[in-house]
């Protein structure tokens, strides 16, 4: 009887997770604009909203990216860093353009959103959280390219050698196991 094969390596394979090292910090983050601009903007919207529609709103869009972003980069599978990517760039373009419209037209927004001048009353991490973001998640992207064409450099050296052959899996199990 043979013993069973020992699972993959998940550095020669699996691309690691983008919530370990430092992305940990940045779901962290994540999680925490999440959570207060989706409470902020409830609590705008239950108690004020005609006070300040558009800036409310846009708080709201915000929190939503925000969770958007949070579970995404915390899943980090392929589909989940494609997503978390698009996730990032609306954040980008929002916080640019949400930005320029607070201090070009500073009648619409009568109270401050999450993003109005640039995040400024968050201190300008909303302005620079999207670009870490992306930054990680291009480091992530690469490195899981990278492993994936190692293993299958790997796989095709071992066929080529004679030991790329895999051992059936089909037998049937007896009545015990």
């Amino acid at each position: 009887m043979s013993e069973p094969a020992a699972p993959p390596e998940p550095t020669a394979s699996q691309p690691v997770s983008t919530r370990t090292g430092p992305g940990r910090l940045l779901v962290a983050i994540y999680a925490l604009f999440a959570l207060s601009a989706s409470a902020r903007a409830g609590v705008q919207i239950a108690t004020k909203f005609g006070h300040a529609p558009v800036a409310y709103s846009l708080s709201a869009f915000a929190g939503v990216v925000y969770i958007l972003a949070t579970v995404t980069l915390a899943v980090g599978s392929p589909t989940a860093r494609r997503i978390a990517v698009l996730s990032c760039s609306v954040e980008l373009a929002g916080v640019l353009a949400v930005g320029t419209w607070s201090l070009a037209d500073p009648a619409t927004f009568p109270d401050a959103t999450v993003w109005s001048s640039y995040g400024s009353g968050y201190g300008f991490v909303p302005l620079v959280l999207p670009v870490f973001g992306l930054l990680w998640l291009r480091r992530w992207t690469r490195r899981a390219r990278t492993r994936r064409t190692t293993a299958t450099s790997a796989e095709n050296a071992g066929e080529a050698a004679g030991g790329g052959v895999a051992p059936w899996r089909g037998a049937p199990r007896s009545p015990e196991s």
